[in-house]
């Protein structure tokens, strides 16, 4: 991005009904570009909002951060440069480049360090933080000659990346990716010294804005996508499994086929991290069977479910996999050797992303795999994660002994031993409940999303309450399915979201939830602070089925009404009283 267009952006006007985020960044220099960098990448990734970027005294980066008020802000971006960790390692302040001058200054930046990992991992309690580790190189300060790493600058790396370490196992912080930085702006381009020393920001334009859109993706991730559906012949393995046979189909590297391989391998990855993995293939199913008996194979059959393997189009391969998965379409990506497949697919779901497999070209399979990670990617990874799949597998046996998600006959769900446990929980320790609550679209109270900040704030109120909800049954576990999020009135509660997984969905948990509700908080009545969406159906159904009619933002139910209401719930129940 150009400065010009970075300032084009933020002239752009925003609705006065917008809301506003605001960011502030914390950096020992004048921020000046970084700032304009930053609030254009920001304005650019959500129009939707009024983006503001506060910046905090010159000079001061630790101060700066430990002076903020949480409150103040939606987000904290902390940009740290080698000068913050002792100004002996810029070029604004003549300190002495002596040797003994550099070895006091590696003393004097460990206690910086030590002092910046105490002041951000307070704050980050209570704020979302993104740390921009140093970028810049350093000054020629060093004694040795420019090829030869010294003990003094390898030191300061270590204690660099101990502090990054450190700072990047609490949930509520996120560290800016070196490696990626370094493809999107080289090393020997990032300092501007005329700027640096005329005006104290050090920065390229070039670089202010690849550090901007860096700060600005960690600050508003994507959702990721749910779930990945692969072709087998020619993309999965090497060769036609109808001509080849089960063993003449390869993904090694002395058959030539090894990226086939890094492709079973990466799909592990995704699977073993929660992402569903799918097969649409034209094969025979018992033969597709035989070759995932191979046990040379990179990726178990265990992570695959379910496999599509028959001689019928791929667009309704795909279309059965999305019902069984219950996502929508733009949640998943296909991939498929074949450009005709692909084109197929994406005629008949044009929200999906569908990838021709680029089974020849090394650098493109790069970039694929990197693709993935990029669109799949998470920035916590929870306990549910790893129970998805076997969720799922759960569901379709759910749904094979007969059920139907219109209706469930009371002796099937007494026989299920379905036990559900409650637990009011502290917001700031569940990343889980965040995360359902800003992913779940079909049973959506409203469709409400909470920035981190948001979420915060909202649980700040003594009244505001956090209850979730764990299910299992002989079928399996399937972890946290419900989150309610609301507040206490008296005897009155009110509920500003919630949301219940789609896995969990024909079960009757979300009877069993509110009937809680009303017992752990000794309420007698229920206010719903309903709002419809394009994709809440299900949520909508639910409350035609409560009230006997169409359901209007903040409907009401007493507890005596729901009680005449509810069908019979045959779930075990667990978890302590609100207190």
């Amino acid at each position: 991005m150009k400065l010009i267009e970075a300032l084009e952006i933020l002239r752009q006007p925003v609705a006065d009904a917008s809301p506003e985020f605001r960011a502030f960044l914390a950096c020992g220099f004048e921020p000046l570009h970084l700032r304009t960098f930053i609030a254009a990448h920001l304005q650019r990734l959500n129009p939707g909002k009024r983006v503001k970027v506060e910046a905090g005294l010159f000079g001061d980066l630790c101060g700066n951060i430990e002076r903020l008020n949480p409150a103040s802000a939606d987000a904290l971006i902390v940009v740290l440069e080698w000068g913050d960790l002792d100004p002996r390692l810029a070029v604004r302040n003549l300190g002495g480049w002596r040797p003994a001058d550099v070895n006091d200054a590696v003393e004097c930046a460990n206690r910086a360090a030590a002092r910046l990992e105490r002041s951000i991992s307070q704050i980050a309690g209570r704020l979302a933080t993104i740390v921009f580790l140093p970028s810049l190189p350093f000054p020629p300060l060093f004694s040795a000659p420019p090829d030869q790493a010294t003990a003094a600058e390898l030191s300061l790396r270590r204690m660099v990346a101990s502090l990054a370490e450190m700072l990047s196992r609490h949930p509520a912080i996120r560290i800016a990716n070196a490696q990626l930085l370094d493809e999107n702006s080289p090393a020997a381009k990032r300092y501007d010294l005329k700027s640096d020393v005329n005006s104290g920001f050090p920065y390229s334009l070039q670089h202010a804005s690849a550090a901007g859109e860096s700060i600005a993706g960690l600050i508003w991730n994507r959702a990721p996508k749910k779930g990945l559906i692969t072709d087998l012949d020619d993309t999965l393995w090497a060769g036609i499994l109808g001509d080849d046979g089960v063993e003449g189909v390869s993904w090694t590297l002395n058959h030539g086929s090894h990226l086939h391989g890094l492709y079973q391998q990466f799909l592990a990855s995704l699977a073993s991290a929660g992402v569903l993995v799918g097969v649409a293939s034209k094969n025979d199913r018992a033969t597709v069977d035989l070759a995932f008996e191979r046990q040379d194979l990179l990726i178990s059959p265990n992570d695959i479910f379910p496999i599509e393997a028959h001689w019928s189009g791929k667009s309704k391969s795909v279309e059965r996999i999305l019902a069984t998965w219950n996502v929508s379409a733009d949640s998943v990506v296909f991939i498929d050797d074949s450009r005709m497949e692909t084109a197929e697919v994406k005629a008949s779901f044009p929200e999906m992303e569908c990838i021709v497999f680029p089974k020849d070209d090394y650098a493109a399979f790069w970039s694929l795999l990197r693709h993935l990670r990029g669109v799949f990617g998470k920035a916590i990874l929870t306990g549910d994660d790893a129970l998805r799949l076997s969720s799922i597998r759960d569901s379709a046996a759910w749904r094979d002994a007969g059920q139907s998600s219109a209706g469930v006959s009371d002796d099937f769900l007494k026989a299920a031993e379905a036990c559900i446990t409650f637990d009011f929980a502290q917001a700031g320790d569940d990343a889980r409940a965040f995360e359902l609550v800003n992913k779940t679209n079909q049973f959506n109270l409203n469709g409400k999303r909470f920035s981190e900040q948001q979420w915060k704030e909202y649980f700040a109120n003594p009244a505001a309450f956090l209850l979730t909800a764990s299910y299992k049954d002989k079928f399996g576990a399937l972890g946290k399915v419900a989150v309610l999020v609301g507040s206490t009135h008296g005897r009155k509660v009110s509920l500003d979201s919630w949301v219940l997984s789609c896995r969990a969905f024909s079960r009757r948990i979300e009877y069993q939830c509110l009937r809680h509700l009303f017992d752990a908080l000794d309420a007698d009545e229920a206010i719903f602070h309903y709002e419809a969406t394009s994709r809440n159906t299900p949520l909508q159904q639910f409350l035609r089925d409560l009230f006997g009619d169409e359901p209007i933002p903040d409907c009401t139910i007493t507890r005596a009404r729901f009680d005449a209401s509810a069908p019979a719930l045959f779930h075990r129940v667990e978890g302590a009283v609100h207190v």
